[in-house]
């Protein structure tokens, strides 16, 4: 492996990033337009959100057993160390939120007493959990809480990718991307 390939994520790493940034980007929008919506038309388009709640998630599996079987590229050299820890603890939350805004979506669907159905194809049965109307509430204005954080903390990672690629010229997103110069 040459100097640059060992500072750019793998394929594998750079398709799982991708596709999750996609789905969860589209699912946050299909969620904020069910929200103006109302009866029979909401919970229709609520269930396309949790399919792909539930899509996401094991996407996200799949991505922790990528990287656990993968090395990933240190972080740039040049990097301050406050801007190494912010970016370590951001990854950090990013994973805490794909693993646990989904599981929380199931477990929120459970005390509603609703299995979710994966897009016709099959049906994700309702966690063992006794029916708790009150409680499903409270999970779900907790997810939809964690959601607002996480659009927050892609629009910091985001920002934080362009300064170091237009800015400091360490490479930033090109780390993610099969394209583009990443700097020694």
């Amino acid at each position: 492996m040459n100097d640059a390939a060992a500072r750019r994520y793998s394929t594998g790493a750079m398709i799982f990033h991708w596709a999750i940034a996609i789905l969860v980007i589209m699912n946050w929008q299909i969620a904020e337009r069910a929200h103006d919506l109302e009866g029979a038309e909401r919970m229709a388009v609520f269930g396309y959100h949790k399919a792909w709640g539930m899509l996401i998630l094991a996407l996200t599996l799949g991505r922790l057993a990528w990287r656990w079987t993968h090395p990933v590229p240190p972080l740039p050299s040049d990097l301050a160390k406050w801007e190494a820890v912010l970016a370590r603890t951001v990854h950090v939350i990013f994973y805490v939120l794909l693993i646990g805004l989904p599981l929380g979506g199931w477990l929120a669907n459970s005390y509603g007493g609703r299995p979710i159905d994966f897009f016709g194809l099959f049906t994700i049965p309702a966690l063992p959990v006794g029916e708790n109307k009150d409680l499903s509430h409270t999970i779900f204005e907790a997810h939809e809480t964690g959601g607002s954080i996480f659009i927050y903390l892609i629009g910091l990672h985001i920002l934080g990718a362009l300064k170091h690629t237009f800015f400091d010229r360490n490479g930033g997103i090109f780390r993610m991307l099969p394209f583009g110069k990443v700097p020694g």
